[in-house]
């Protein structure tokens, strides 16, 4: 499939070699149809996967740290992609300016902009008409040539150069001029550059952020017309002589079929490659010149073995020569918001990155070994020496000089790869007796970012941490080798899934650790072949006098080889490098690969998908080869290293290889495609997935899932807490740490009642908090109803949101409105909830005014399955504002109690933020997440299909149950003072409320099952517990009771319990309590976890004529599942 550069060089091939007519550019019309054939379908794809999710990625941030944005496109054609960013980014934007010279897209951009329907225009938030300046941009400055204006001085926020940089030459000094126009105070304004086909050359400027998105596809419609309009959009002319013109067409139509891709679903389509880059820039863009000052650069060419990183042109390649070096560059990065990445071997896709600062460590390539007494003594090894080797080593040059010292590194199987494959795994032929290379790393000399305690996350996590400059390793004897050849001719796929079982059930499975073996399945000579490695070493060369083991001579016959070699020679005997394809290892092909674990290769349905794999290769030349693991391997405990996935017998290397003079052609993009296809199919077998191959490429998102094994998250919130920058962003992905889980408020009260603007004040509190770096946002979430109302009846939307007279002129109408929408709409309350909640997921507070739900937490709780916790605060004429308690307060006129009540009754925002300070801001206190995480995840328990969380468990856990405990005491709203008694149902409750009544110093009433609590008592069915129903299909109702005169009439309650979920057994105790003459209005409720999706509070509230719903409810933790 040829890429639309591709493409289009072969047009203007086509037309040079056709005629020396002169050409024409195209006109408004011709370039608009070409453009919409270019973003229609498949095209639009790209817009959709990759440039709208990575620009609201990007400008999140920065939008979240301004009050008002200005924003700048260059060729936004006719709609804006601002206009597709999520709603309250885009009502941030106040100023808009374009450059858009095609007449018609600025006429229709106008026109999309300025539109009357509210539901239209993507810009609500612009205080101005949009500034479209009909004209190209260009370097000197042309703001206001031909447009009216005469500002020479316009600034910006982002400014957007939108579907590539055509025509702009050269690119570098547009982007400057670009960078030029960012608002210089506060700083963060960010120029953004989204290109199609192939990769920008900056000359030295530095990129903030990038992004790449290979798999863009573009479908065009296989017909003259069409592919007429489309040729000449992709050559970028058309002929000035209408004859000439119409035979060029038909050459054009030619080539278009000739270098598209055809599929089987769309046979009346032509595809196309369209791959996109995106390059982010700030003001630091032009810093280069301060670090290459400081440190040596690369003199001459690097070797580099990777074929995508040869295409990469980084901004500049650093070889430090010192660890101050290595130091000042890591400063700089810093300084400046920008990422680093390292060449050690040149194996790695993203050693060179485009417009990145790339580090050559190279000249870091000396090895010593210390041997035992010498330097420190005992090392735990085998052998007794260290190896210390310094980064710009390679595999080769390590075994090499520490075999003449007669001691060994079990190392990867390939010369020439560096430190970046040792500390992300390194699977070699010593791997089942001494472990992988990362397990022997004992100790490491690293420049990391924020600190210095990474060196298990150095082991298997390669260079997300830091960068190395020596690692060092415990050593073994150095062995010699035994080498065994079997090639096997197979006569089909029956054949060839017998012979892998043979291999995996017979041969590999019986192997003693010191032995390994190695299986490749490839095409040669028209034929499949199977094709097996045995390594055995030994330090005595005793195990050599042995024969070909005879199970395997039974299978197989006569090995076709045997040898006897050190580790310096035993590259060679790799089979891919000598024994297929005539050789690998002369330099005449390109390879792409990417590694899966996998177990038990013999059974049915892997061998099937290992054979069907190379069935559907794109070359003779692609094969699979299968390392063998195990022993030593899986002896090491996951969390040990960062190298979490353990337990696997074969990691399955997919390598797709064509010859080298084929590079960036259909065969090699064939050949990557294979081998992602393969991982695919093969990646819900596996038990994991090699992270050493792994970079920024989107199709290895999914394959980064299964990498590092449980280790991910625990690498998540470490790579966040020693990188948070993401300084070093060119190596495997790991996720981003999964944020804490948000709080909620919601902001009730009555009509004037000042609900916003406490809002706003409680948002500057925790923005402003000292002991956690929190965002916080209000939003009022009748701005879904107005700007509906505002669409159906003419309404001013912008005086609406923002004018409160304006607002209160219409409020009868626009109160009228909502309650037929709602009729209408039944469950408009919760759309709008879930609008508002779901438009910010980047903020750690939500505060949400404007509700007009009855009980608004117990009906809607349920709607945010991952949300912590949520607080319902209220503003009106209630109590003293420093507690909740009941009297003089106007809930008690409520079907619902208000988590918290404030009265701004007090002039100034002192009184709002000692509310604040006092019951908000222990919401999201530490303590809280830390409770949060000794709650434990049992999956498909009690039945299969539940995920289980262990509330109760938190007692089992070091220092659990008095921080439990500790959180109930600080977090309940009442007085401690006017409670009377602690009650609790078993058993959960059991266990929490006995420690806190006694730390509060309350007696504790105890409810408990029928029979088991003296006369007198007081009894109540209660239905089965939500575990109990889930567990067992026939629970039944009990009777629970407690005793008659524990407590006194009218006595102040606190009820704890473990969890609250359906509310059943909540209730059951309320009623309890009702008939020991414990009335609603003297009972509060404490419980550790809640499940809102069981409705549990709206159950409650409907048992409304006992007054149940009036009742306090608190939690401390908010869970989905069960």
């Amino acid at each position: 499939m040829a890429t639309l550069d591709s493409l289009k060089q072969a047009l203007r091939q086509k037309a040079k070699a056709t005629t020396s007519s002169p050409t024409q550019p195209l006109s408004d019309t011709q370039y608009s149809a070409g453009f919409d054939i270019l973003v229609r379908g498949s095209g639009w794809m790209t817009y959709q996967d990759f440039i709208i999710p990575q620009l609201s990625q990007l400008l999140t941030p920065l939008f979240n740290s301004r009050i008002h944005i200005s924003a700048l496109e260059i060729g936004p054609g006719s709609k804006s992609l601002l206009g597709y960013l999520p709603d309250h980014l885009r009502r941030k934007i106040r100023k808009y300016t374009a450059f858009e010279p095609n007449e018609l897209f600025a006429t229709r951009l106008e026109e999309w902009l300025c539109s009357t329907s509210e539901t239209e225009s993507p810009l609500l938030g612009l205080e101005n008409p949009p500034n479209i300046h009909r004209i190209p941009f260009v370097l000197q400055n042309n703001i206001g040539s031909g447009t009216g204006t005469s500002d020479t001085d316009e600034k910006y926020d982002i400014i957007l150069f939108c579907h590539s940089m055509y025509g702009m030459k050269p690119k570098h000094r547009f982007i400057k001029r670009a960078l030029e126009m960012l608002v210089e105070r506060p700083q963060g304004g960010i120029v953004a550059v989204f290109h199609r086909d192939g990769v920008l050359h900056l000359d030295g400027l530095v990129c903030h952020r990038t992004a790449s998105f290979p798999i863009g596809v573009v479908s065009v419609a296989n017909n003259d017309e069409v592919l007429d309009c489309f040729a000449s959009f992709v050559a970028g002319f058309t002929m000035q002589d209408v004859d000439v013109d119409k035979a060029i067409r038909v050459d054009w139509r030619k080539v278009c079929r000739a270098l598209g891709r055809r599929e089987e679903a769309h046979p009346d389509h032509l595809l196309f490659s369209s791959p996109n880059v995106m390059a982010a820039f700030t003001q630091h863009a032009t810093t280069l010149p301060e670090l290459t000052a400081q440190v040596p650069l690369v003199k001459g060419d690097i070797t580099v073995k990777n074929r995508e990183a040869r295409l990469h042109r980084p901004a500049s390649i650093i070889r430090p020569t010192e660890v101050r070096h290595v130091q000042q560059c890591v400063r700089w990065a810093l300084k400046h918001g920008v990422g680093l990445s390292v060449v050690g071997g040149g194996h790695s896709g993203h050693c060179l990155w485009p417009n990145v600062v790339s580090i050559d460590i190279s000249a870091f390539d000396q090895v010593h070994i210390l041997t035992a007494g010498k330097d420190g003594g005992d090392s735990g090894s085998d052998c007794g020496s260290l190896v210390v080797a310094e980064a710009g080593c390679k595999t080769g040059d390590i075994v090499r000089k520490t075999m003449a010292a007669g001691v060994t590194v079990p190392l990867g199987a390939r010369p020439s790869v560096g430190a970046g494959l040792w500390l992300q795994g390194g699977i070699g032929h010593l791997a089942r007796l001494h472990g992988l290379a990362c397990d022997a790393i004992v100790g490491a000399v690293i420049v990391s970012v924020d600190s210095s305690q990474v060196l298990c996350a150095m082991k298997g996590a390669g260079t997300n941490f830091g960068i190395a400059v020596s690692v060092t390793f415990k050593s073994y004897a150095a062995p010699t080798y035994l080498t065994r050849n079997w090639n096997i001719p197979l006569s089909g796929n029956h054949e060839a899934r017998l012979k892998l079982s043979d291999f995996d059930k017979l041969v590999a499975r019986k192997l003693h650790w010191n032995c390994s073996a190695d299986a490749y399945l490839y095409w040669e000579a028209g034929q499949l072949h199977l094709g097996v490695t045995i390594f055995e070493s030994s330090t005595t060369g005793l195990a050599f006098a042995t024969p070909t083991p005879t199970t395997v001579g039974a299978i197989w016959g006569l090995e076709d080889d045997f040898k006897a070699v050190d580790g310096v020679s035993l590259f060679e005997t790799e089979m891919y490098v000598s024994g297929m394809h005539g050789g690998h290892g002369g330099g005449k092909t390109s390879s792409f690969k990417r590694c899966l674990f996998l177990k038990r290769i013999g059974e049915a349905n892997v061998a099937e998908r290992l054979v069907a794999a190379i069935e559907t290769r794109p070359s003779s030349l692609c094969y699979l080869h299968l390392l063998q693991g195990g022993g030593a391997v899986s002896d090491v405990a996951a969390d040990a290293t960062a190298f979490g996935c353990r337990d696997w017998d074969f990691a399955c290397v997919i390598t797709g290889v064509w010859p080298r003079d084929q590079d960036g052609t259909e065969a090699a993009q064939s050949a990557v495609r294979w081998v992602y296809n393969v991982a695919g199919d093969l990646l819900s077998s596996s038990s994991g997935v090699y992270g050493a191959d792994l970079g920024p490429d989107p199709r290895d998102a999914a394959l980064a899932a299964k990498a590092f094994g449980p280790n991910r998250p625990r690498l998540a919130r470490l790579k966040h807490s020693l990188d948070p920058r993401n300084v070093l962003a060119y190596a495997c992905p790991l996720p981003k740490a999964p944020r804490e889980q948000k709080l909620i408020i919601l902001v009730t009260g009555e009509s004037c009642a000042g609900k916003d603007y406490c809002a706003d004040v409680w948002v500057s509190v925790f923005s402003r908090c000292t002991h956690k770096s929190l965002t916080a946002r209000a939003v009022s979430i009748s701005a879904g109803i107005k700007r509906e109302y505002a669409a159906a009846t003419g309404a001013n939307l912008s005086r609406l949101l923002g004018d409160r007279a304006y607002k209160e002129q219409h409020r009868p109408a626009l109160t009228t409105f909502f309650q037929k929408e709602a009729r209408q709409r039944p469950w408009l309350p919760e759309e709008h909830f879930l609008n508002v909640v779901y438009s910010a997921v980047d903020v750690d507070v939500l505060l949400i005014t404007g509700m007009r739900d009855e009980a608004p937490v117990a009906a809607l709780s349920h709607l945010t399955r991952r949300i912590r916790r949520g607080c319902h605060g209220g503003d009106g004429d209630g109590d003293d504002h420093k507690n909740s308690s009941n009297s003089g307060s106007n809930w008690t006129a409520l079907d619902h109690r208000p988590t918290l009540i404030f009265d701004n009754d007090t002039t100034g925002n002192e009184a709002a933020k000692t509310f604040a300070e006092h019951y908000l801001l222990p919401f999201v206190h530490e303590d809280l997440q830390r409770l949060a995480n000794m709650v434990r995840q049992v999956a498909d328990f009690p039945r299969p299909g539940i995920e289980f969380r262990h509330v109760l468990g938190i007692s089992q856990q070091p220092g659990g149950l008095a921080l439990c405990t500790s959180l109930l005491q600080t977090h309940f709203t009442g007085d401690w003072a006017k409670v009377d008694a602690v009650a609790c149902c078993e058993v959960g409750g059991f266990v929490y409320a006995s420690a806190l009544a006694s730390r509060v110093d309350l007696p504790l009433v105890l409810i408990r099952e029928a029979g088991k609590l003296p006369p007198p008592i007081v009894s109540v069915i209660k239905p089965p517990s939500h575990i109990s129903s889930l567990a067992s299909n026939n629970s039944k109702e009990k009777w629970i009771e407690m005793e008659r005169d524990v407590v006194p009439r009218g006595a102040s309650v606190v009820m704890v319990d473990d969890v609250l979920s359906t509310g059943k057994t909540l209730g059951a105790v309320l009623q309890l309590l009702d008939e020991a003459g414990i009335g609603a209005e003297d009972v509060m409720i404490m419980v550790v976890a809640e499940f809102p999706a069981h409705h549990g509070r709206e159950l409650l509230r409907q048992r409304g004529q006992r007054g149940f719903g009036r009742i306090n409810i608190q939690s401390l933790l908010v869970f989905d599942g069960d």
